[in-house]
């Protein structure tokens, strides 16, 4: 109460400022459904949003006006035919529904936004934003399926390494009349890229999305206007087989397959008359298969024969007599929806560092960075000559690439030249993981410039920065950002190099939050669950690869239960509700199955994986044997068990499920108590075999009688510190709330003494041994080569989130989500001399820059307008602290624990505290 009354007092007084004032306030970024502009999307009442800026303290939103219309015309003219929101009072500005005329089928919408501020001053209106409306209706699609689902050719389907020629379709047709909109809309499964009039159209890459194929395809909308010709155009596309026709069928897992590559294309025309015309795929096109493209495969590279180029085959006037009449075949999906997530791009390149000749004829190039993508091969010479290009994370002793943890992957791409001077290859429909390049078959001498890397990964917004005194914490955080990027493919892989490259469930259900302050995956965590819900069985079960290309489904706690997880971490970190009402049933229906079909004595005894790759004693052994660093299954099943009724029991009171409400709270307190019986040694004063994990999860869950919590957290850290020689004591599920738990008992220090170390088994320890990403395993320079990826992210576990609410103090109030209210409070570290952290909120940008000596705090903070923060400020016993020159009063009652509890206004503010 107090707290909140101090913050009404001060937003009063800067009210009281303001009304004396024209308003400063600009709005800007302004967001359909979270993406800039999108075409095509079929939600009928999307969502918009926008940021308020002021370079005023304590600006807040006071009321907003929305006008949308059917074209820049009239909303330059601020007339709103398809909404006038008129003023509203409310300091909305995230997630605002569309409330005007009903949308039909590609409908175009131009909107702007004006706000009041503070004092009641209106705001200029914002820059104009559009959206375009998709394909709504099943009826609405007048296109064909086509394809060829059969082998032709060199085509090798049966085989363990699937071969399969791209498919070439095309068509030319003719326009009439003064185009004055043209629409694509396309699905291209598995991959596609879309060509009119010999231009690509756009700049996705490996488009589109993955999903759930018998559940959902995606399609892709594109404004082609400025492409279209008066008279003859051509349409072409070419077909790869991504996900949809499987890279294996058996190997090292059996595959799910869905069948050949197909298309359904749809370009609606319309005519500056007002007459509309559309063009759509059927048995009218043609294709081929005896294309450059002779085969593509995720795990295996592509294969490309320039001498087979067709020039002009995307063109008007290309003689196609050759080519086969297209095939009418089966709608592969239940759903086709709009792909509302950010695209897959090539979003950065990269130079090679080194180039060293380890044998005759054999070219090494070192990127100098693990990165997932490809390489854009430049050469010269005679018609015929085959380049070969293989990919690896890591070099053997010798010079040459070790290819023992790629597995059965081939990861090999051919270019056969054409002779026709300079010549440039990068392929189309796969990617690899690598930081080194083998390049074979070039004429004479290649130099630095004959390859160049193409980073490649979901375009997603970059929204946080981190930077401390303590370069180790700075390289780990960069290898963070360079691992996660490059297993962002339309949904969260494990890992991008080897014969696998899937969306496993559990790697991401903690990790996901510290993922949010780096970058926006608002949008691609939203569509995986969308792919995870699409796999779901009717009896609830969930698979532990989503989409289940691997179908895992073994009804496991920690990783099938992740969907629960990542709700919590979408609303928390963006405070869109629609997220937990959306998810509820399906969410709901898992818990029911685990419960009807597991659960017995309030125990969940539900565990396939255990406390995956807790680092072993043996450098050579993947998994331990150790029992005293194993935790045992069905004590990890209850206690992850017990925090997913702890946030179904939240979700169900937001949703106001009371009944629900009720029983997640009773069986909680069942299993709780079922828990502490059951595991606790009465005689030792120890959870289990006293792994760090299982004191961890206690610890974390919060399943801990009071009585017992510092016994608990004593033996947690006598096994770090004492047993384990304050290193890494955990796997995957360990690491999950590690750093978390110390810190908040009060080891802050034990956890920064732990992720500092460069001796075996640490995040140093990689960096010491070359790595620039985030291997899969703790050992992974030793390890079997049968699992230790180099670029894996799942051991990350909680240290990003540490680093930005713990280290930076950069957290949202999870009463207020979505960083509306904003909680400060940086933890102070002997040894951490300065942390600067900045994250972009849906609200705008938060910064926390601090410095600490022996005796001075120094802080410079950025709260957003439109939001507030409680700030934790370190001081001496009697509070004393300086803001902007000036002396700041804390009530006495305040201060606590060392720290000085301060309700703020937004704005930018410079704080100064005594520490001594």
């Amino acid at each position: 109460m107090k707290q909140t009354a101090q913050l009404i007092l001060l937003i009063l007084i800067a009210t009281m400022a303001f009304s004396c004032k024209t308003s400063t306030v600009q709005v800007a970024d302004l967001k359909t459904e979270g993406l800039v502009d999108p075409l095509g999307i079929d939600r009928v009442k999307p969502h918009l949003s926008w940021i308020m800026e002021s370079p005023d303290r304590g600006e807040m939103q006071t009321a907003y006006q929305i006008l949308v219309a059917s074209s820049r015309e009239n909303l330059d003219n601020s007339t709103g035919d398809l909404w006038d929101s008129e003023k509203v009072v409310s300091e909305e500005s995230f997630a605002v529904a569309y409330d005007g005329a009903e949308l039909s089928s590609g409908t175009e919408a131009f909107w702007k936004v004006k706000v009041w501020d503070a004092g009641g001053q209106e705001s200029s209106w914002s820059p104009v934003a559009k959206w375009s409306m998709g394909i709504l209706k099943a009826v609405d699609w007048k296109a064909k399926w086509i394809g060829l689902d059969r082998a032709i050719g060199t085509d090798k389907p049966d085989q363990i390494n699937r071969v399969l020629s791209a498919r070439y379709l095309r068509k030319e047709f003719s326009i009439g009349k003064k185009v004055k909109r043209a629409t694509a809309y396309i699905v291209g499964l598995g991959v596609y890229e879309l060509y009119l009039n010999g231009e690509k159209v756009g700049d996705h890459v490996l488009s589109p999305g993955l999903t759930e194929y018998p559940k959902r395809s995606f399609y892709i909308t594109y404004d082609i206007t400025d492409l279209v010709l008066d008279g003859n155009n051509t349409a072409g596309t070419i077909l790869g087989n991504g996900r949809y026709f499987s890279p294996r069928f058996n190997e090292p897992t059996p595959t799910v397959t869905y069948g050949y590559p197909k298309m359904l294309l749809q370009i609606a025309l319309q005519y500056e008359d007002g007459s509309e015309e559309i063009i759509v795929s059927d048995e009218s096109w043609k294709i081929t298969t005896d294309g450059p493209i002779v085969s593509n495969n995720e795990y295996d590279g592509e294969f490309y024969d320039a001498r087979k180029e067709m020039p002009g085959w995307n063109q008007n006037g290309y003689d196609d007599t050759d080519w086969m009449q297209a095939e009418l075949v089966e709608n592969p999906s239940e759903n086709l929806s709009a792909q509302m997530t950010q695209p897959i791009r090539i979003t950065g390149a990269i130079t090679p560092v080194a180039l060293s000749n380890p044998e005759p004829g054999v070219w090494i190039f070192d990127m100098g960075q693990n990165l997932v993508g490809w390489t854009k091969l430049t050469v010269q010479a005679e018609a015929g000559t085959k380049t070969i290009q293989r990919f690896a994370e890591s070099l053997k002793e010798d010079g040459t690439l070790y290819l023992d943890n790629i597995r059965g992957a081939k990861v090999t791409d051919t270019y056969i030249t054409k002779g026709d001077g300079v010549e440039t290859f990068s392929p189309r429909f796969v990617f690899h993981g690598f930081r080194y390049v083998e390049l074979t078959g070039f004429p004479g001498t290649p130099e630095l410039s004959s390859l160049e890397g193409k980073v490649v990964n979901d375009d997603l917004p970059l929204v946080g920065t981190f930077q401390c005194s303590n370069e180790l914490i700075n390289q780990i955080y960069k290898n963070a950002f360079w691992g996660l990027r490059g297993n962002y493919r339309s949904i969260p892989t494990d890992c991008p190099q080897r014969d696998e490259r899937q969306g496993w469930l559990g790697d991401r259900a903690a990790g996901s939050r510290g993922e949010s302050y780096m970058f926006d995956i608002s949008k691609l965590y939203n569509k995986w669950l969308v792919d995870i819900f699409d796999a779901q069985k009717e009896t609830g079960s969930i698979s532990d690869v989503c989409p289940a290309y691997w179908p895992f489904y073994n009804d496991n706690v920690t990783w099938a239960g992740t969907p629960v997880q990542l709700v919590k971490m979408l609303y928390d970190q963006y405070g869109d509700p629609r997220v937990v009402k959306k998810s509820y049933s399906s969410l709901k229906k898992w818990m029911d199955h685990m419960i009807g079909s597991y659960m017995a004595d309030d125990i969940m005894p539900r565990d396939t994986y255990g406390d995956w790759c807790v680092p072993p004693i043996d450098p050579k052994v993947i998994h331990t044997k150790d029992p005293e660093r194993l935790t045992a299954h069905d004590y990890i099943g209850t206690t992850y068990f017990c925090q997913k009724l702890k946030l179904m029991e939240g979700f169900a009171a937001m949703l106001g499920k009371t009944e629900d409400e009720k029983y997640f709270n009773e069986l909680h307190s069942k299993m709780k108590g079922a828990f502490h019986k059951k595991f606790f040694d009465e005689k030792t004063q120890k959870y289990s075999n006293n792994s760090a994990t299982a004191n961890i999860l206690a610890l974390a869950f919060d399943l801990v009688p009071s009585a017992y919590e510092q016994i608990i957290f004593d033996n947690l850290v006598k096994k770090i510190e004492v047993e384990h020689h304050s290193h890494i004591t955990t796997g995957l599920i360990g690491q999950q709330f590690f750093n978390r738990t110390l810190t908040g008992y009060g080891r802050a220090d034990l956890a920064y003494l732990v992720n500092t170390q460069k001796d075996y088994p640490s995040y140093g320890y990689m960096i010491e041994n070359g790595a620039t990403t985030i291997w899969e395993l703790w050992n992974g320079n030793t390890a079997d080569p049968a699992m230790n990826s180099g670029n894996h992210v799942m051991l990350l576990g909680d240290f990003l989130i540490w680093l930005y609410e713990d280290l930076a103090g950069i957290k949202p109030d999870v009463s207020n989500p979505g960083f509306k209210h904003v909680i400060m409070k940086p933890t102070l570290i002997d040894g951490l001399d300065f942390v600067k952290a900045s994250h972009k909120s849906p609200y705008g940008m938060i910064i926390s820059e601090w410095n600490a000596t022996d005796d001075e705090f120094d802080w410079n903070i950025t709260i957003p307008a439109n939001t507030t923060a409680t700030l934790y400020i370190p001081v001496k016993e009697v509070p004393e602290i300086i803001e902007s020159g000036n002396i700041y009063e804390v009530p006495e009652n305040m201060t606590q624990d060392g720290l000085s509890e301060i309700n703020i206004i937004s704005g930018s503010y410079h704080f100064k505290s005594n520490l001594k």
